[in-house]
């Protein structure tokens, strides 16, 4: 707002000061006429209109993402250019005015002075356009490179969390396609689910929770028919939290963690609650399993943890967190995501 309280204040100022002077210059020369003092208003109002349509030509175009000779040559055609449109107006609007005694008739190289002085205005006029806006570009280049950065990083983490994801499911298929091919189909089929939306995921890199927990339910129904009765799974989604945004596999990497590492090196098993709430202005999910955190953690679990807090950075600063809580022989993975506002 305030950039562009200062934009038209300096489009007034500057073309007014122009119109100011070419009135008392006028005037010292054919005296004080009504027509000479309004097509020089006339002139400053269009005057504004126009190099602001140039503006809006120039940042449309992006002619100054980068300042090359070609960059000042189309600069320079375009005020020659817009001065021609200028000096056709300004003949126009005395030949109005003064019908045979206008300027086009007594004076016609005075079209030609008239046009090179309003191109040194028009050029005078970009110079200050092209400097004043010079910070204001770099810093959104900067903004650029800093969101370029973002997503090269953060789809680098997501690409080092998926081979670690296929690899286990791959793992758990391959241990039923000899002792029970049906089983190993049914298997395929949701493994086939699990990547169609890995593939079709949301390019902003979020995803309704509940999206995010019929995938974690195909992979648990895979675990199932691995572990059998030894995994006890149980859901406590709120439905309004099943619809806030969260990044995608973020739930799976949790549940896969628990299982893996939680529950099925244990011989009986254990017991699985995946819980989402809300609680106050964000999203708390909880991933609790039997088992305990006894020593440092394996190097896979080490990445999918690691690179799971790095995305939260990444997407929500330090307004999202990842926690694990050990004790009582169960393990708790918490979340908490701010929700949209």
């Amino acid at each position: 707002m305030k950039t562009r309280i200062a934009y038209w204040t300096c489009q007034t100022a500057g073309w007014g000061f122009y119109t100011v002077m070419g009135i008392s210059m006028a005037a010292q020369q054919v005296g004080w006429r009504f027509s000479m003092i309004a097509g020089y208003i006339l002139f400053c109002l269009y005057s504004i209109a126009l190099t602001d349509l140039l503006r809006r030509e120039i940042r449309r175009r992006q002619w100054l993402n980068t300042l090359t000779f070609f960059t000042f040559a189309r600069l320079l055609g375009a005020a020659l250019v817009l001065a021609a449109i200028q000096t056709f107006l300004v003949f126009t609007i005395d030949l109005a005015f003064n019908q045979r005694s206008s300027m086009v008739f007594s004076q016609p190289s005075y079209i030609f002075v008239t046009w090179i002085s309003v191109s040194g205005a028009d050029s005078i006029w970009l110079l200050f356009y092209v400097a004043l806006t010079a910070g204001r570009r770099f810093r959104e280049k900067e903004v650029r490179l800093q969101l370029a950065l973002r997503e090269a990083e953060l789809r680098a983490l997501e690409a080092q969390i998926n081979p670690h994801f296929l690899f286990n499911c791959l793992n758990s298929i391959r241990a039923l396609v000899v002792e029970n091919p049906p089983l190993a189909q049914d298997m395929l089929t949701r493994f086939a689910t699990i990547l169609r939306y890995n593939l079709h995921r949301n390019l902003n890199h979020t995803v309704p929770l509940e999206a995010e927990v019929e995938v974690v339910s195909d992979y648990l129904a895979l675990e199932s028919i691995r572990l059998e009765d030894r995994l006890r799974v149980r859901f406590a989604i709120d439905p309004e939290a099943g619809k806030i945004a969260i990044p995608p596999m973020l739930l799976q990497t949790l549940v896969e963690n628990a299982v893996k590492h939680g529950i099925a090196p244990l011989p009986k098993g254990g017991d699985l609650v995946i819980r989402a709430a809300i609680d106050g202005d964000s999203l708390r999910v909880d991933v609790e399993n039997t088992g305990s955190i006894t020593g440092p953690t394996t190097g896979s679990t080490r990445v999918g943890l690691s690179n799971t807090r790095e995305r939260l950075r990444i997407l929500y600063g330090d307004r999202a967190q990842l926690d694990l809580h050990n004790g009582d022989d169960r393990v708790t993975a918490t979340v908490i995501i701010p929700r949209p506002l």
